[in-house]
């Protein structure tokens, strides 16, 4: 093999192995919450993100095995009391998603929501 083939099938091989990494290395880092689930409320019980960017969502568990569950997202998650538990999402488009609670966490369950605004 010629040192100019051998060149430029190494240039096509680097660009194919590459490419993939590029691309990621240009996609913003995820935009870290963090929320403390405590009967019978979230905190922050709203935050604003932006749509398109991956969001870490860390929860902390004060006192009991809370639910998360986002429905318009199909997200949910158990937040076991005293770890912290890492749910990843991204909001593909600018809109109002609401979250609550769905282990029951006693008298005033219903009350336990919030809302995550994605921003466009």
């Amino acid at each position: 093999m010629a040192a100019s083939t051998r060149r430029e099938w190494m240039s096509r091989a680097a660009a194919v192995v590459l490419a993939p990494l590029a691309a990621f290395a240009d996609s913003p880092p995820p935009q870290v919450v963090k929320i403390v689930a405590q009967r019978f409320h979230y905190t922050p019980k709203e935050f604003r993100v932006k749509a398109g960017v991956p969001i870490v969502l860390e929860f902390t568990s004060i006192d009991f095995m809370h639910g998360f569950f986002m429905p318009d997202l199909d997200v949910r998650a158990d937040l076991p009391p005293g770890a912290v538990t890492r749910v990843d999402v991204t909001p593909a488009k600018a809109g109002t998603y609401d979250f609550l609670c769905d282990n029951f966490c006693g008298d005033e369950h219903e009350t336990m929501h919030g809302r995550m605004i994605a921003e466009a």
